[in-house]
């Protein structure tokens, strides 16, 4: 590589220190992004050709080699050289070699600062495309569960107690309600994502003749960023995609640890695909959920990356800085966790067993139908703060004899309200509980279904479009 100057020779006497070189390289990690800067150079080199700055020769040479470079990079025939720090320097160093003084001119009106810019902008909008594909797939696999448990009653917990008798559907739909919110986050953030930073060049633009909207428009961006200080000195579009990936990984922690919890056997409400769980080097009984565990551990990697970005960006002065560098750490660490994350999740989702008869047992703990009797007292014109009175003090009379709400004769729960009559066995024990729930969204069969319903149509027209 000594044929081939830094682009910086010019001022510079001294070659540069082989330790400040390894200290400065970005070329060991931000080479994922190859892809993304030969796409911005040939949309660069075309929009030069249409304003006079290349021939149409040497575009045609440019894209040409730029082809090449990136087909020996993904067949891993390409060196890749820490002395020209990073991927945009490499790639137009061998385009240098390929074509001489046209490889040269594709700098033209062009900085790193706003290359890698624009690099980090592709990058970004096609995540955001990969991890949505990703979401909806584990929507579907949730969906799916419920549709094939549709009648199946689960314990509702608040405060990890016992609470109220909920469809199992009901619940998985939940998390299924959350990840479309994570979906939809990352769709709108793509409004501020698409935007095209070239042009900007360094901070200040350029005095040759360029079209920004050519740029912008062969590349896919829905406009040129509008001001080039911000375009090339500001990372809040890594930082929106971060924080959005940091609440979908939030969800996808919460889901794992109660699925950890639903899979111990102080629960055993599932029972999870034993090749995606792990044994102990000690306990020949153990089938462990690492798979989950690392999952919600995964959710701490993911915000640590994100403060971490946000520590990188908080005292910056205008414009670039190479501060910026290390952005790529971070956010290429999270997508690749997220993705990972999400991958084995759905596995996860998709090889578990239900086991009806343990559930059942569960709901017969913790007189989940106590609210329904306070209800049932509400409309029979009892103040619910009284109704609520009256059922704590059956609930402890019941607890006291071990009996479920249900196992009380009439004369016994008369005792304890008048109102009560033959028809509170209408109310009482889940199955009631569950036909008597009204609502759109609640966890009324009737809703249940129509909105499970409505989530299979939606992420089936959803596949068949990709």
């Amino acid at each position: 590589m000594a044929d081939i100057k830094k682009p910086w020779a010019g001022r510079f006497e001294k070659p540069t220190e082989p330790s400040v070189e390894d200290f400065t390289e970005s070329v060991s990690f931000d080479h994922q992004l190859y892809k993304y800067d030969i796409q911005g150079s040939i949309a660069h080199a075309t929009m030069l050709t249409v304003c006079g700055l290349l021939t149409e020769k040497e575009k045609e040479a440019i894209i040409l080699g730029l082809k090449e470079i990136e087909k020996e990079i993904e067949q891993g025939n390409f060196s890749f050289q820490k002395g020209l720090e990073d991927i945009h320097m490499n790639i137009e160093a061998a385009l240098i070699r390929k074509l001489g003084d046209a490889g040269k001119k594709l700098h033209t009106a062009r900085s790193r600062n706003d290359q890698v810019a624009l690099d980090l902008r592709l990058w970004t909008r096609e995540s955001i495309g990969q991890v949505s594909l990703l979401i909806e797939g584990l929507q579907s696999e949730l969906a799916q569960k419920g549709k094939a448990h549709i009648d199946l009653i689960i314990p509702g917990f608040t405060h990890l107690q016992h609470a109220q008798p909920v469809l199992l559907a009901h619940h998985l739909l939940a998390y299924v309600e959350m990840l479309e919110r994570d979906r939809e986050r990352l769709a709108d953030s793509m409004t501020r994502v698409n935007h095209s930073p070239l042009g900007a060049c360094a901070l200040a633009g350029t005095t040759l003749p360029i079209d920004q909207e050519m740029t912008a428009q062969l590349l896919g961006f829905s406009k040129p960023c509008s001001n080039s200080i911000d375009a090339v000195s500001d990372r809040d579009f890594c930082l929106e995609f971060a924080s959005n990936i940091a609440i979908l990984s939030m969800h996808l922690s919460r889901l794992a640890e109660e699925w950890i919890l639903w899979a111990s056997p102080e629960f055993e409400f599932i029972e999870l695909d034993e090749s995606l769980c792990t044994g102990s080097s000690i306990m020949p009984q153990k089938r462990n959920p690492d798979v989950l565990e690392l999952i919600r551990a995964k959710c701490a990697r993911v915000y640590g990356n994100l403060f971490f970005l946000f520590s990188l960006m908080k005292a910056l002065p205008l414009s670039y800085n190479r501060d910026m560098q290390e952005d790529k750490v971070a956010i290429f660490d999270i997508a690749s966790t997220i993705k990972a994350s999400l991958i084995l999740l759905e596995k996860v989702v998709k090889g578990t067993t239900f086991k009806p008869e343990n559930i059942a047992i569960a709901c017969k703990k913790g007189f989940l139908d106590a609210t329904a009797l306070a209800e049932y007292l509400v409309i029979k014109g009892l103040p619910f703060r009284q109704a609520h009175e009256v059922v704590g003090k059956l609930v402890r009379r019941a607890a006291q004899e071990g009996k479920m709400l249900k196992e009380f004769s009439l004369d016994e729960l008369s005792q304890f309200s008048p109102l009560i009559d033959v028809g509170v066995y209408n109310v009482l024990g889940v199955e009631n509980c569950i036909k008597h729930y009204k609502g759109t969204s609640s966890t009324s069969p009737s809703a249940v279904r129509e909105r499970l319903e409505w989530w299979l149509t939606s992420l089936g027209r959803s596949k068949k479009a990709q």
